[in-house]
């Protein structure tokens, strides 16, 4: 089987289930977990049409404190998550002063998933699906909402990212022939990605060059 690397970060405000999201789809379960210092390593594979997609998920810290050296993690990476909470009208708000900050801080084009998390509150939502679908074509991204607590829609936001990766893996081969043919790995190069049609609806429809990160108050549970 052939394989896949990229980075991917995960971007959003305090408290609106970063952590929450990764470790339920990577770990399958949600648990107490304190915010995150500084970033967070993790790996995990997406198999999707006989390819290995081997993900290394940043997961950056929100706090004000450490908004300073979350840009570091952006060096070479090919996909960005961009987490708000759909009962904070705020967290979502931030993320369109952190799409013009990343644009001065990523030398490169990303793909660019925006998540609405904690859809099991619907009933406490302060943003809307249709503003967040809105959003997301303006910014070149795809929209999707979850429930880290309900491990609702988590998958969906991986394999998304894994799909378009496998898109674009053949355009952009960053590595030499010799290791193509010893371990059939290939690295996802964000240099040389190509720009589609953009998000108009809650299907992935994937664009570049807009990426996204910031900082929030936790309502619910992840």
């Amino acid at each position: 089987m052939s394989n896949i690397v990229a980075k991917m970060v995960v971007l959003g405000d305090p408290g609106v289930g970063k952590t929450s999201i990764v470790t339920r789809y990577v770990e399958k379960r949600v648990h107490n977990i304190p915010p995150t210092v500084g970033a967070s390593f993790f790996t995990t594979k997406v198999n999707i049409k006989g390819l290995a997609v081997e993900l290394q998920v940043w997961d950056t810290a929100g706090q004000e404190r450490f908004k300073a050296i979350v840009p570091l993690f952006y060096r070479n990476a090919t996909a960005a998550i961009i987490v708000f909470d759909i009962t904070a009208r705020r967290s979502f708000d931030n993320m369109k002063s952190w799409v013009s900050e990343l644009k001065r801080n990523s030398e490169n084009p990303i793909i660019l998933s925006i998540v609405g998390n904690k859809s099991d509150l619907s009933d406490k939502r302060e943003v809307t699906r249709d503003e967040g679908l809105v959003y997301a074509n303006s910014v070149g991204a795809s929209y999707t909402e979850c429930s880290a607590c309900n491990n609702q829609g988590i998958d969906q936001i991986f394999s998304d990212v894994a799909r378009k990766l496998i898109q674009i893996s053949g355009m952009v081969p960053s590595y030499s022939e010799s290791d193509n043919e010893e371990n059939g790995t290939m690295f996802a190069n964000a240099t040389d990605l190509n720009a589609t049609d953009t998000a108009v609806t809650e299907t992935p429809s994937w664009s570049i060059g807009s990426i996204a990160h910031g900082q929030v108050i936790n309502k619910g549970c992840c």
